[in-house]
């Protein structure tokens, strides 16, 4: 394996637990011909020795600003300058926030700041951190100063906690390197698509409202999945608890008239992948106030009227002007899902529905792997289970045929 031949690497290693990955990293890329230097941050180095990581790496490992060896002769600039590219896993909270700030108060910080070579982070944080409006600020702000980032991933956390923050896969960091310094061909280079995802909320009163247990996991994966291939890629988002997909222009909204507004606006796209689950039901007013209840215990439950919700998946089929050349629907089912699936791509006029199983038993509602049926106007295919990522790739891939001209 030698795809990083000739390549050399400048890792910083962040604090916290996941820092041991950082040393399989290093393995992979050693082993793919390419040479690492590192920098050990004093938190890191709480995690991993640095025995450890100058072992692996064949070269001495760097902790310190005021090493005199090393900066001497300004070491900080001279270790980004030798590198091809600068890759930070584990990227903390703390080194995502310096970088934004143009903060250089140490070796990492000071060594990012001063770099002239793309830099790749791979970020890990507790759920909590993830989601804190400074750290939603600062990606936002790396991405627009053209920073790349791979992960986090979902999963269980060493505090207990659940939910995006993990660092990414060693492999999955290895193959962003890859893409980084060889990048690939890009499928949908010049489309542009759209993706809708997550709930609606449909409010009844100030503090309740309808809604549904989806996560947003599959529609923001498609997002990414459609932006990795080169497309410029609109997302419009019910409220969800996940960080806006990379490269990605992100709408928020709550309602499903919210939602066909958003869609309604955007410009003209070549796919459309309606994800959302839009609640198909609001009530026609909203209650001002917060729906009491009775007053005698057999008062009984207050009468809340209904009807119905703009169907934004038919609206969209159905534009005689600026209609998608390829849009596709979701059937999220519990019974019969082929057959519903078919039936609902012909009532709603979309070229494809994806199909699955949302039943309570299989865990795909808010889950992270799914089963997916793709009916076609010719066929209905069953894909192997995976990860909605994996899913997302496959669908992308997909779509990449079908606008190049292959069925």
């Amino acid at each position: 394996m030698t795809q990083l031949s000739g390549k050399h690497i400048l890792l910083i290693i962040g604090g916290g637990i996941a820092a041991y990955k950082a040393l399989e990293l290093v393995r992979l890329i050693r082993k793919a011909d390419g040479s690492v230097d590192a920098i050990l941050t004093r938190a890191g180095a709480e995690f991993v020795t640095p025995m450890s990581v100058t072992a692996l790496t064949g070269a001495q490992v760097r902790t310190d600003l005021f090493d005199l060896g090393e900066e001497a002769e300004m070491g900080h600039i001279e270790a980004s300058r030798a590198a091809d590219l600068v890759v930070v896993a584990p990227a903390t909270a703390d080194l995502m926030a310096k970088l934004a700030g143009g903060l250089a108060n140490d070796l990492a910080s000071t060594t990012l700041l001063a770099a002239d070579k793309p830099v790749l982070m791979a970020p890990a944080m507790n759920v909590a951190m993830w989601h804190h409006p400074a750290t939603v600020r600062n990606l936002g702000i790396l991405i627009a100063d053209g920073v790349s980032f791979v992960g986090p991933g979902e999963g269980e956390m060493a505090c207990g906690e659940f939910g995006p923050g993990r660092l990414a896969e060693p492999e999955e960091i290895f193959g962003a390197i890859i893409e980084a310094l060889l990048p690939t061909p890009k499928p949908l280079a010049g489309a542009r698509a759209l993706v809708t995802s997550g709930p609606t909320h449909e409010p009844i009163d100030p503090v309740r409202y309808f809604a549904n247990r989806s996560s947003g996991k599959q529609g923001h994966a498609i997002a990414a999945a459609l932006a990795a291939a080169g497309a410029e890629t609109y997302l419009v988002t019910g409220p969800v608890a996940l960080a806006d997909p990379p490269g990605v222009a992100v709408t928020h909204v709550q309602t499903a008239r919210d939602m066909l507004a958003a869609v309604s606006a955007s410009a003209k796209v070549d796919v459309a992948v309606f994800a959302a689950a839009v609640a198909d039901w609001r009530t026609p007013d909203e209650a001002d106030q917060k729906i009491k209840k009775g007053g005698k215990a057999k008062a009984g439950p207050p009468k809340i009227d209904l009807v119905e919700n703009p169907d934004i998946l038919a609206v969209v089929s159905s534009l005689s002007e600026d209609r998608p050349g390829l849009v596709i629907g979701f059937a999220a089912e519990t019974e019969n899902i082929i057959s519903h699936a078919k039936a609902k791509r012909k009532r709603k006029g979309c070229d494809w529905m994806v199909a699955n199983d949302v039943s309570p038993e299989t865990g795909i509602m808010g889950g992270d792997r799914t089963r997916v049926h793709l009916i076609t106007e010719a066929q209905a295919e069953t894909w192997p289970e995976g990860t909605k990522t994996e899913i997302a790739a496959r669908l992308v891939a997909r779509i990449a045929l079908a606008l190049g001209g292959e069925s």
